[in-house]
């Protein structure tokens, strides 16, 4: 169920409603100029992910700045896109179901889409769906560059299943996704420069032997926030597919030599019990307003104060050489993780010089189908 907007337009953020997803808008506007300028020159295009902030309108400010689409890695993600107007969506996933398939095979009537691919058992899935529903399915093969995750292996089998694909009436043979997801976090910028390296020796033995055989690759997908440099100097990737570059969160900036873009995501929290002589206080953002699958959150611009601990709905503070925050003082948090942290929201609410600017809604929130 949509919830009411936690602010309205006007308001000082100090009296939007708690927990609330705070998006800084001259932070993210920084960020999303910052990636186009550091793309012009490269020739790279960036089909920015989705996944991370669900929404239509900040798909199309990307898009104003030359973002030529967006990947998803739902299908539900890529409906909502669709039906807000993004036109060039990439499931960056693979998808077997045949309900699945054919609401994605839909969508072509709206935009043009495309999925992932890793197993030739899948291509007659696709082929029926896009069959029926009268349009021709780009497919990119998936190749596993190093994450382990999904991908068939780099050469002659992913060359003998992009055979398949381009042989299909129903398929066209897209091109490569070639991401390494676990590179993203690699703390010290050799292992993302070795994993990098693993994967564009993967990607570029894989094109040649594609050439070989007459197959054209028109994109070569992949590249996240923590690595899309790495994947620029390569030269091989037409595609950056990175999502958490307009936001951020704690654990990118744990990286050494972390990406470079500012935080712009925040959840603003405020205290909720504060016993006199404990020390200590306690916020309404625990495990239900904040994830900590990537470790827990830190507050914003408060030296001394300490997110040491969360259950449901309580969020714990150390207070440390400051003063103990007063009963209903509000603060920023860092999320940990910010993709599963939009998820938790309905709105996005924009503040700008300490006013509330705009609120956007989260309008993919739980699209896990």
């Amino acid at each position: 169920m949509l919830q009411r907007p936690p602010a309205e337009p006007g308001m000082r953020e100090d009296e939007v409603d708690t927990p609330a997803l705070i998006l800084d808008l001259d932070a993210f506007e920084v960020n999303l100029d910052a990636m186009a300028a550091r793309l012009a020159p490269t020739g790279a295009k960036l089909r920015a992910h989705a996944k991370t902030h669900k929404s239509p309108v900040i798909a199309g400010l990307q898009r104003r700045r030359g973002a030529v689409g967006q990947c998803v890695q739902k299908v539900g993600e890529a409906e909502i896109l669709a039906w807000g107007g993004v036109d060039d969506i990439l499931v960056s996933n693979e998808v077997v179901s045949p309900l699945k398939l054919r609401r994605l095979a839909a969508l072509n009537a709206l935009a043009r889409v495309q999925v992932c691919c890793d197993a030739p058992e899948a291509v007659p899935l696709l082929e029926e769906a896009a069959a029926a529903a009268g349009h021709r399915l780009g497919v990119l093969v998936e190749i596993d560059v190093g994450a382990g995750r999904c991908g068939v292996a780099p050469g002659p089998e992913a060359v003998a299943l992009a055979e398949r694909i381009a042989a299909s009436p129903h398929l066209r043979f897209g091109g490569l996704q070639a991401y390494h997801g676990g590179a993203q976090h690699r703390r010290r910028p050799e292992e993302r420069r070795a994993a990098i390296g693993g994967a564009a020796e993967a990607v570029r033995r894989t094109l040649e032997q594609l050439r070989q055989r007459g197959l054209d690759c028109p994109i070569v997908g992949g590249a996240g926030t923590g690595t899309f440099e790495l994947e620029l100097e390569t030269g091989l990737w037409t595609e950056i597919q990175a999502g958490s570059y307009v936001f951020m969160d704690a654990d990118y900036g744990r990286n050494e030599e972390a990406p470079g873009f500012r935080q712009s995501l925040f959840v603003l929290s405020q205290v909720m019990s504060a016993p006199r002589g404990t020390g200590r206080a306690v916020l309404d953002a625990g495990h239900k307003a904040l994830p900590t699958d990537s470790g827990l959150p830190l507050v914003w611009g408060r030296p001394g104060l300490r997110y040491v601990g969360a259950t449901d709905e309580h969020g714990a503070l150390a207070v440390e050489d400051a003063a103990v925050p007063a009963l209903g003082e509000k603060m920023r948090l860092v999320p940990g993780h910010c993709d599963p942290t939009v998820d938790r929201y309905d709105w996005y609410v924009g503040v700008r010089g300490g006013r509330v600017e705009c609120l956007w809604p989260v309008a993919a929130r739980g699209a896990m189908a």
